[in-house]
């Protein structure tokens, strides 16, 4: 398998994947509900890596790229991930918004099952949700209020 660095990655930042290396299930976990983002790599229950960074306004511009950089400093691409977690609030709308269209795109493009979790264990127990086979149709959002919306001007 050949990979091609991703653009301001240097080769020596990052470890090819070895095909005759034994993964378990590759998992993305995915938070956006703050300023600061995080994404999260699990090999089953083992944490393979995480990325955490000031996205503030600029998630939807990065969300694609981080996801990218920690899967190749794993020496895997977007077509191994097997299952995603998503955290789905209560937090910020437009963060939990942009990451939830993003893993359910993935989810959806590459028929492989999302879990939506919130609480501050989510992650575990997204990932224990996924390994035993339970999984969600689409990750929903959760606001914890209903929505602050303008009523209509007449």
């Amino acid at each position: 398998m050949t990979h091609v660095p991703f653009r301001g990655i240097p080769q020596s930042d990052y470890r090819l994947f070895h095909p005759e290396k034994e993964r378990g299930t590759v998992i993305l976990g995915l938070r956006t509900d703050k300023p600061e983002a995080e994404l999260y790599l699990y090999d089953g229950q083992k944490k393979l890596g995480e990325k955490k960074w000031q996205a503030h306004r600029e998630l939807a511009e990065t969300i694609h790229k981080q996801i990218n950089k920690l899967l190749m400093l794993q020496g895997l691409s977007l077509q191994q991930i097997e299952g995603i977690v998503c955290f789905k609030g209560p937090g910020s709308f437009t963060g939990l918004r942009i990451s939830l269209s993003v893993a359910n795109a993935l989810a959806y493009a590459q028929a492989i099952p999302i879990v939506a979790k919130h609480g501050e264990k989510w992650i575990e127990s997204g990932i224990k949700d996924l390994l035993a086979g339970k999984k969600d149709r689409i990750a929903l959002p959760y606001y914890d209020r209903p929505a602050a919306t303008t009523p209509p001007r007449k």
